[in-house]
């Protein structure tokens, strides 16, 4: 058994809190996402819950789903791919059914060897990875909607699951920007919400990143920019890093700009 699965489940739980009473105009509302409603949101997560899900169960449904992806996208885009599998699902009925969904997925990742391989967009992966991946989502994509409601979140250490993706993708980050990566990899000095001390690599007063863990995990899945945290960074290599870090998959994305992002007043 490994945490990961679990903290997954419990930062699922913490969005419904947030959302499982918002009547259905409020699902609508755009966050600060690329225009995505808070419905948006919801939906993008509940596809790659399933995604996930069957890359653990069900290779060949997997597959048949990624040839959906690939076929849809060269034409109406991943937000229409995405559409069209919820099959115009929407409001409280698209909450619901993401909500009875990820407490399975969460259960049969908990069954799961922690290092069975599943396959995925590219290179296969761990199941530990992928259900990490799916709590680093379901983290970043909510803290759009945090912010549209106005609310100031209450983070949990499990955000240590993110932190650990953030630090162990400095080399994808360079790699993904078409940069030579830096042999001298940044110290990472972190304060997880109870007071405990995260460090990472090894100690160099010249080469480091410090801050709240909460703020590094935020400038790594670029839900805020840098500039808008109190992360300190000192060397040439740990500024350039933080300033374009991305610990997701994909293209390389740029971060938000500063002030561009934030928690709006409450409605």
């Amino acid at each position: 058994m490994f945490d990961q699965p679990n903290d997954f489940r419990g930062e699922s739980d913490a969005l419904y809190e947030l959302i499982k009473d918002l009547p259905e105009e409020r699902l609508l509302e755009p966050t600060q996402f690329k225009g995505w409603t808070i419905r948006d949101v919801i939906g993008h997560l509940h596809i790659w819950n399933e995604a996930a899900d069957m890359s653990l169960n069900d290779e060949t449904a997997f597959n048949a789903f990624f040839e959906r992806v690939g076929e849809f996208v060269a034409t109406g885009g991943l937000r229409g791919f995405e559409n069209a599998e919820l099959e115009g699902v929407s409001g409280r009925d698209l909450v619901k059914r993401w909500h009875d969904f990820y407490p399975g997925v969460a259960d049969r990742f908990l069954d799961a060897d922690p290092k069975q391989r599943v396959v995925w967009a590219g290179p296969s992966m761990s199941a530990r990875s992928s259900i990490t991946a799916r709590l680093m989502e379901t983290w970043a994509h909510g803290q759009e909607i945090y912010d549209t409601l106005g609310v100031e979140r209450k983070n949990a250490d499990r955000i240590k699951n993110i932190a650990v993706l953030g630090v162990n993708t400095f080399g994808w980050t360079h790699m993904v920007n078409k940069l030579p990566v830096p042999e001298n990899v940044p110290y990472v000095k972190l304060t997880l919400p109870s007071g405990e001390l995260l460090e990472f690599n090894e100690p160099d007063p010249d080469n480091m990143v410090e801050g709240t863990a909460t703020e590094f995990c935020q400038v790594v899945t670029q839900v805020r920019n840098i500039a808008d945290t109190q992360i300190k960074t000192t060397g040439d290599v740990a500024a350039k890093w933080m300033a374009i870090a991305q610990c997701f998959a994909g293209q390389a994305e740029t971060p938000p700009a500063p002030g561009t992002r934030r928690r709006m007043v409450a409605a």
